[in-house]
C-alpha cells in the first residue's frame, strides 16, 4: 500500500534504462590482475543499469527488472520492490552481458502483481524479444482483443504485454525487427517511451507526440539511453540529445541510426514531469527541471502575494518552488519539515489510525522554525487532496500562527489517461469544492494556485510542446470511451474495496 504521504500525488508508470557496450569485449579489460579484473565487473552494463536504475527510483518503487543480453541469449531478474530490494551484487555479477535494459515500475494495487514487472521477455521462432515500457495505450483494450481473437493469452494486466504481443506479430512478416516496430507503433494511439532488446540490437522508441521523457548519452564504455538526464549523471555518462518525438533509434554492432517512424504532429510533453514528476537534476527537452519549478514560484509570489513572516516547501518537489516564491516575495525561506527518508513506502498501516500516524512517520514540522509565524507553505500541486490537510495540521500544531497555501501549478481538474494513476475528474478535489471551500478542509488561512496562462513561463528553455490536458482538459488525442469507462469501473472498485 503506498504511505500516505504520497497517495496524494500522480504517479508516473516508470523508468527506463538501456547500456550498449562499444563491443562486447570493450569494457575497460586492459589486464587480469584483480584491480582491472574489479573494473571490468563494475563496467558490466548490469552494474551500471542498476545505478542508474536507482537514480530513477522515484518513478517507480513497486518492481524493477534487468535484462540483459550476451550476444546469444538474454537473461532477465526482475521481481517486486526497490532495486536495492530486488539486486544484490550476486545476483548482478549472474547478469553478464554487453547489452541491457532496465526497469522501475509504479503500479496501483489493481496490477500490482509480480506478474506485471518488467521487462517482458519472450521467445518466438528463435528470436529473444526483451521489453520495457513508460506510458500507456489509450486504444490497449482494443489491440487486446484482436490479439486475442488470433489466439493470444495474457498472464499480464499491464499495456507492455500488448505491446510486446503486436511487435511479435509483426515480425513474423518483416525483415528485420526495427521494421516490425515501426509497423507496431504505428497501431498504437497513447504515450508511450519503450525500449526493445534482441540479443544483438537495442531499439528505442519515443511516441510521436514525445508525451514522455527519453534521452541518449554516451560514457567511455557505451551507449546509454534513459527516461531522464539524472540517470546518465548516475553512470557519468555525457548527455547528448533527447530522442525526439516520432524518433526510432537502433544500436547494433557499436553503431548507432535513426529513423521516424511516423513525422511528429503535435508534440505533447506532459507538464506535469516539471511540476512533479522528474528528478530536479533532470534537464527534459532543453528544460531544467529545478529551473521551471523555481520560475512556477517567482510567478505565484507575483500573482498571489500574502503578508507573511516565512515561506517553507513540502518536500521534495515543493521545495525548489518554495525558494523561487521567496527569492521573488523577499520573504525569508526556511526549512519548515524535515523528512524522514528511512521509512519505506511499503510501510504497513493496516488501521485508520495506523495511516493517521504514518504521515508524522514520514514527514515532522520544524517547530523552532514555524512557531509563532505567520507562514507561507507551497507545494506543487493539489490532486486528490486526501493527505494535505494533515500536512497544515503539522505546522499548526508546531506554533504556526497562519498557513497560507500556494500551489506550483495550476488546478488539476481533469484525469490522465497517459500513464499516470490519476482516476476520474469527481475524485479530484478541485471538482468537489469551491475554492472557500477548499480552504476551509485542507485547514489553511488563504489558498492560491498557479494561474494557468503563467504556466508556459514556467517552461521558457522548453524545445517541444507540452500536453497539460490536467489542467485545461484539452487532450492532445482522442480519447476511446472505453478508456474512460475502464478507469471509472476501477475507481468504482477500489471504492468498495476501501468500504
Amino acid at each position: 500500500m503506498l504511505d500516505a504521504f504520497l497517495a496524494d500525488k500522480p504517479h508516473e508508470e516508470c523508468g527506463l534504462v538501456g547500456i550498449v557496450a562499444n563491443s562486447p569485449h570493450s569494457l575497460r579489460m586492459e589486464s587480469e590482475n584483480c584491480d582491472d579484473a574489479q573494473k571490468r565487473i563494475d563496467a558490466q552494463p548490469a552494474f551500471s543499469a542498476f545505478h542508474a536504475l536507482y537514480a530513477l527510483q522515484h518513478r517507480g518503487q513497486k518492481s524493477a527488472g534487468i535484462a540483459v543480453s550476451n550476444g546469444s541469449h538474454i537473461r532477465c531478474k526482475k521481481g517486486n520492490g526497490l532495486v536495492p530490494d530486488v539486486f544484490d551484487p550476486n545476483s548482478l555479477k549472474e547478469l553478464s552481458g554487453f547489452m541491457t535494459i532496465g526497469h522501475v515500475r509504479y503500479a496501483d494495487e489493481n496490477n500490482a502483481s509480480e506478474v506485471n514487472a518488467q521487462p517482458l521477455c519472450v521467445e518466438t521462432r528463435g528470436e529473444q524479444i526483451a521489453l520495457a515500457i513508460n506510458g500507456s495505450l489509450v486504444n490497449a483494450a482494443q489491440l487486446r482483443r484482436r490479439i486475442e481473437s488470433r489466439g493470444g493469452i495474457f498472464q499480464t494486466t499491464s499495456d507492455a504485454e500488448v505491446i510486446l504481443y503486436t511487435i511479435v506479430y509483426e515480425r513474423l512478416n518483416a525483415p528485420s525487427l526495427e521494421d516490425a516496430v515501426v509497423s507496431a507503433i504505428r497501431q498504437f494511439q497513447g504515450a508511450f517511451s519503450i525500449l526493445i532488446m534482441s540479443k544483438d540490437k537495442l531499439i528505442a522508441v519515443r511516441d510521436p507526440y514525445g508525451f514522455r521523457p527519453l534521452c541518449i548519452g554516451r560514457n567511455v564504455d557505451g551507449l546509454v539511453i534513459a527516461s531522464e538526464s539524472c540517470a546518465l549523471d548516475a553512470v557519468e555518462a555525457v548527455f547528448e540529445r533527447d530522442v525526439q518525438p516520432g524518433e526510432v533509434v537502433v544500436a547494433e554492432a557499436g553503431r548507432m541510426k535513426s529513423f521516424f517512424s511516423k513525422a511528429p504532429g503535435r508534440c505533447a510533453l506532459c507538464a506535469f514531469e516539471f511540476v512533479y514528476m522528474a528528478r530536479p537534476d533532470s534537464v527534459i527537452d532543453g528544460q531544467a527541471v529545478e529551473t521551471a519549478r523555481n520560475l512556477a514560484g517567482r510567478r505565484l509570489a507575483h500573482s498571489s502575494p500574502v503578508d507573511a513572516d516565512i515561506v517553507v516547501g513540502v518536500p521534495d518537489s515543493g521545495l525548489s518552488a518554495a525558494l523561487g516564491y521567496a527569492e521573488e516575495s523577499g520573504i525569508p525561506y526556511g526549512i519548515g519539515f524535515i523528512k524522514n527518508r528511512y521509512v519505506g513506502r511499503t510501510f504497513i498501516q493496516e488501521t485508520q489510525g495506523m495511516r493517521e500516524s504514518s504521515l508524522k512517520l514520514k514527514l515532522n514540522a520544524f517547530k523552532m522554525v514555524v512557531k509563532g509565524k505567520r507562514v507561507v507553505m507551497v507545494d506543487d500541486s493539489i490532486v486528490r487532496g486526501t493527505t494535505i490537510h494533515r500536512v497544515v495540521r503539522l505546522l499548526r500544531e508546531a506554533g504556526a500562527t497562519e498557513v497560507h497555501m500556494r500551489v506550483a501549478s495550476p488546478p488539476y481538474a481533469h484525469p490522465c489517461y497517459f500513464g499516470t494513476d490519476v482516476m476520474d475528474r469527481d475524485q479530484l478535489m478541485v471538482n468537489r469544492y469551491r475554492a472557500d471551500e477548499m480552504a476551509r478542509e485542507i485547514g489553511v488561512n488563504t489558498l492560491a494556485f498557479l494561474k494557468y496562462e503563467d504556466l508556459p513561463a514556467t517552461m521558457p528553455d522548453l524545445k517541444i510542446g507540452w500536453c497539460d490536458a490536467c489542467f485545461s482538459g484539452e487532450y492532445p488525442i482522442p480519447i476511446a470511451s472505453e478508456r474512460v469507462r475502464n478507469v471509472k469501473n476501477r475507481n468504482r472498485n477500489e471504492e468498495e474495496e476501501t468500504a
